[in-house]
């Protein structure tokens, strides 16, 4: 029996990988927002994880469905069970199934904008459509922020998830389009969005399979780093180890 922690960006991909598990996988998300502030994101998935080993429940290992992550990803620390984790930089490299496909598609400019379903449907991540008076429409999603973060902290919050295209001259904006919801129509939505603030987009393809390994189990030392209990996070930044434990 395992849990999974994970960013709601995930949602629909970790539902369907969930399904197809052979395991008993209690799943908790969090608000793909809190990315933005590294420190209280790495407090949550802290406390996540050490109510999940204080559960009566016979959980074996706490899968995490994240990648560095702003160092949000650092610094997390196994007590009694072992803790899972991709070698990610972030959730592009997930989205893509490959670190070394997210190399090769973002090693000239690892800030180069992505989005994907879960970014459009939670945060319509950089691409923002402002009306004729140049002002957000901000709506109950910002309102949430606000009664959860506060005012001030709410507003660093939305103009990080909902910037406009920081792409070089020219360079595109990527929409990573994973086989299994290109049905849903969010590449067409993506393309109008770019379209109306004059961005170029590219499509590449995403894959499944660092999700669909993470909740079946199989991870191979080279993909996922098992934390031991007793161990740390810590960071390696390449691109290859990405993340390792210490004692």
């Amino acid at each position: 029996m395992f849990k999974l922690v994970a960013c709601n960006v995930f949602m629909r991909e970790a539902s369907l990988c969930l399904a197809e598990s052979p395991h008993v996988i209690d799943a908790e998300f969090t608000e793909v927002g809190e990315h933005t502030s590294p420190e209280r994101l790495r407090e949550r998935l802290q406390s996540m994880i050490d109510a999940t080993e204080e559960s009566p429940k016979p959980y074996e290992a706490v899968l995490l469905l994240y990648g560095l992550c702003g160092n949000a990803g650092v610094g997390l620390s196994a007590r009694g069970i072992p803790l899972v984790i991709p070698r990610a930089h972030d959730c592009c490299t997930v989205l893509l199934g490959s670190r070394l496909r997210f190399r090769d598609l973002f090693k000239d400019n690892p800030s180069r904008p992505f989005t994907s379903v879960g970014y459009m449907e939670r945060g319509e991540y950089f691409i923002r459509v402002e009306d004729g008076e140049s002002r957000i429409h901000y709506g109950d999603v910002y309102a949430e922020y606000v009664e959860k973060y506060g005012e001030e902290n709410a507003g660093y919050i939305w103009e990080a998830m909902h910037p406009r295209a920081a792409t070089r001259d020219g360079e595109p904006a990527v929409f990573i389009d994973i086989p299994e919801t290109s049905r849903l129509g969010y590449v067409d939505r993506f393309r109008e969005r770019a379209a109306a603030e004059g961005v170029p987009v590219e499509i590449v393809a995403g894959n499944l399979r660092l999700i669909r390994a993470l909740l079946s189990g199989a991870w191979n030392e080279d993909e996922f780093l098992v934390v031991p209990p007793g161990h740390t996070t810590v960071g390696v930044y390449d691109w290859n180890e990405v993340i390792r434990a210490t004692p």
